[in-house]
């Protein structure tokens, strides 16, 4: 990579249920578009990796956004925020993302979202299957149950040193260790959103009887799930993917549960085998 990155950053507003939001996204590369949803509680730095990965961004437009509350996303601009608890709803969620690619004027984007981004791309398929060219869960399953936490948040702890390490096992021993310690280092600074993103997680999404009305041909499901996952296990997304008519899954050997900043060599790997059968898929429903 040259010594400038070719990633460029800029903000959008957003408008969801007469709230606006002003939400800042990084991009780069041309093609087709790629809309990338960070984990619970963090922000875009996660998908650094892939935004400079020039053979993905070749042929594909690599769009990471910071959700509002994240990053340098700020919270709601026209709204008294401050004065109610914060818990991101799948309603909500979804609304938002959609807002996102018609401000930003995009057509048939793949999304893809880890962890509760993971779960987020499956709400997508459910409730705008027309919206998207495909969908990537990655680490998502219909349910993930237990991670909605007091402890999280309480008072006589560091909430910024709680959130970081409580995700430290979810990685790879094997990933390097300067991207595990960065991937610890961007959950330091995200810990006041932390507990409202894993209200939708663990509370609000719950799909177990829904997953077969997710239409796997309309809207084309490739999950991805990595072996070292205790928390969304490999078992968990493959059961996912078994009930979703026509969805495919892969498991990531090596890779835990952010694998796209722990380490994206490993998960560009699997990254370039889903675009491939979205691709493949895409042509045989042209011809």
């Amino acid at each position: 990579m040259p010594r400038i990155s070719p990633v460029t950053g800029r903000y959008v507003t957003v408008d969801v249920d007469d709230i606006q939001y002003k939400v800042f996204y990084l991009e780069n590369g041309s093609g087709q578009p790629l809309v990338c949803q960070h984990t619970a509680g963090c922000h875009n730095h996660q998908w650094r990796g892939l935004l400079e990965d020039e053979e993905v961004t070749r042929d594909h437009r690599v769009i990471a956004y910071d959700l509002p509350r994240h990053g340098k996303s700020d919270p709601p601009e026209n709204k008294e925020w401050w004065k109610e608890e914060y818990r991101l709803t799948a309603d909500h969620y979804t609304k938002f993302i959609v807002a996102l690619c018609d401000e930003l004027e995009l057509d048939q984007p793949i999304f893809m979202g880890s962890s509760f981004g993971g779960n987020v791309a499956l709400q997508l398929a459910l409730r705008y299957p027309d919206r998207f060219r495909a969908v990537i869960p990655v680490e998502g399953a219909d349910y993930s149950p237990g991670f909605y936490l007091d402890w999280w948040q309480h008072p006589h702890a560091n909430a910024a040193q709680v959130c970081a390490s409580g995700v430290w096992d979810l990685m790879a021993p094997q990933s390097p260790e300067a991207d595990r310690w960065k991937t610890w280092f961007y959950y330091t600074q995200g810990s006041e959103a932390f507990k409202g993103d894993l209200y939708f997680y663990s509370v609000d999404h719950d799909l177990r009887d829904k997953l077969d009305q997710i239409d796997g041909e309309r809207c084309p499901v490739v999950m991805l799930t990595g072996t070292y996952d205790y928390l969304t296990t490999p078992d968990d997304g493959r059961r996912t993917a078994d009930h979703i008519k026509n969805a495919h899954f892969i498991e990531m050997e090596d890779i835990g549960h952010f694998p796209m900043s722990e380490n994206h060599e490993v998960f560009r790997r699997y990254l370039l085998q889903a675009l491939e059968r979205i691709g493949s898929r895409s042509a045989t429903a042209q011809a």
